[in-house]
């Protein structure tokens, strides 16, 4: 090879590999320009479905039981026992509409698998192509704008006191454009006392991102949240008070820009200001009656009582859920919310006893073995009398059949003692098991 050629052929692999290196810095500073961090990416995935938690300020974190609240409380998993599925319908205004549907499935003890699905949109929106001419009536072209999202979320009792829930949501966006969004969540729950729950959901551990048609690209940061709720038993009223509560975002100002505006900008990270950071939480109150009647009311933002919502819930022959939840709001016209939950499985049979959280404990007298160290036997054993040691036959039919001699009486044997009274006779001890039968 001359020196000529080798100079060619090195210059144009020089060429080559710039040309790759410009291509690559090209499409990362356009993937860049397209790349933005916004504020609430995929909004739709925080959106309240069940009206049991939105009676209680949408504190969903915190709500045990209900099964339309899996995207925001994945451990609630761990203590499905029964299979159990789930509907709701909201509108909103200008005929906007939200449906909501989930199953979840026990997979043994302390797990399960919750699946949901939900659109959120709104059809019938007249519009006009560009260029085109007004027209006239009601003769015009109409579309549908909606978000369709998909969720898979799991649940799992790592120890007595620790439950563990993960989630993956997918979003298929329809609108001018089209569009995809993902998210994933996971949190715990410890179990402090009987009553007594904190939790924590690590929200787009993954960053909630969406991508459109036109290369766009919008991410949100992960963001973590706080929950914590509690119940004591009321027997004089024949039913139980719970409190729910759910703080505002920690890392960030995410989920405080987006809540009910006031006079006073708010938004501060717990450690710039804590008492800040609790006033942009929620919560709500509970009292579930025993005969399966439930009382709801809560706040949906500390900021403001405008922001009050209020609900009630039936449970009927255990299987049937029904709820209903009323939310207000400073600046838009209230919401109505409407939930239905069955049980497949509690339709055709009564829940098992063992699995029943409220079961009785069994009687300690009758399970229980005696404190005392004199145990029930101890107590019911009676001394018996040796028996004699039997005599072969072959003895017997050697020995000489010979008259008996009369056996001395013990008088015979002894001088006559003072008269005494009767032996008592021998006491009876009745065992528990006589009693009870």
């Amino acid at each position: 090879m001359t020196l000529a050629k080798f100079f060619d052929a090195h210059s144009r692999k020089s060429f080559h590999q710039a040309v790759v290196v410009l291509f690559t810095v090209l499409s990362l500073t356009s993937f860049a320009s397209a790349v933005e961090r916004v504020t609430g990416a995929n909004a739709t995935l925080d959106i309240e479905p069940g009206a049991r938690s939105a009676a209680l300020g949408s504190a969903t974190m915190a709500v045990d039981g209900d099964y339309l609240g899996l995207m925001s409380n994945p451990y609630q998993l761990s203590n499905v026992d029964y299979a159990w599925a789930s509907f709701s319908h909201t509108e909103y205004y200008e005929d906007t509409k939200y449906d909501f549907a989930s199953a979840v499935i026990p997979l043994g003890v302390g797990q399960g698998l919750g699946v949901s699905f939900s659109r959120f949109g709104a059809d019938d929106i007249p519009y006009i192509k560009e260029g085109e001419p007004l027209p006239e009536g009601s003769n015009y072209n109409t579309l549908s704008i909606a978000d369709w999202v998909f969720s898979v979320t799991f649940g799992r009792r790592l120890t007595e006191r620790l439950d563990l829930g993960v989630g993956f949501h997918g979003l298929y966006r329809e609108m001018d454009q089209t569009g995809y969004g993902f998210r994933g969540d996971a949190g715990l729950r410890f179990r402090v006392l009987d009553d007594l729950y904190i939790s924590g959901l690590l929200k787009g551990w993954t960053s909630s991102a969406a991508t459109w048609e036109s290369g766009e690209f919008e991410y949100s940061s992960p963001e973590l949240y706080l929950a914590a709720s509690y119940g004591i038993g009321i027997p004089y009223l024949y039913g139980k008070l719970n409190v729910y509560w759910q703080g505002a975002g920690v890392f960030h100002q995410e989920a405080r820009d987006m809540d009910f505006e006031t006079d006073k900008a708010r938004g501060a990270r717990v450690w710039d200001d804590p008492l800040d950071w609790l006033s942009g939480g929620r919560g709500g109150i509970e009292f579930a009656f025993d005969f399966g009647l439930s009382l709801r009311a809560g706040l949906s933002s500390f900021t403001t009582i405008q922001s009050v919502t209020a609900g009630a819930g039936l449970t009927v022959a255990k299987f049937v859920k029904i709820d209903y939840a009323f939310e207000s709001h400073p600046v838009l016209s209230p919401v109505h919310r409407i939930s239905v939950s069955v049980s497949p499985y509690l339709f055709s049979h009564n829940p098992k006893p063992e699995s029943s959280k409220d079961a009785s404990k069994p009687s300690k007298i009758l399970t229980e073995e005696p404190e005392n160290e004199d145990s029930y036997e101890e107590m019911e054993r009676v001394p018996e009398e040796p028996l004699p040691e039997k005599v072969p036959e072959e003895t017997l039919e050697s020995a000489p059949s010979a008259p008996a001699e009369p056996q001395k009486t013990s008088e015979e044997k002894a001088p006559q003692a003072p008269a005494q009274a009767p032996a008592q006779p021998t006491a009876i001890v009745e065992t528990d098991d006589e009693i009870l039968e």
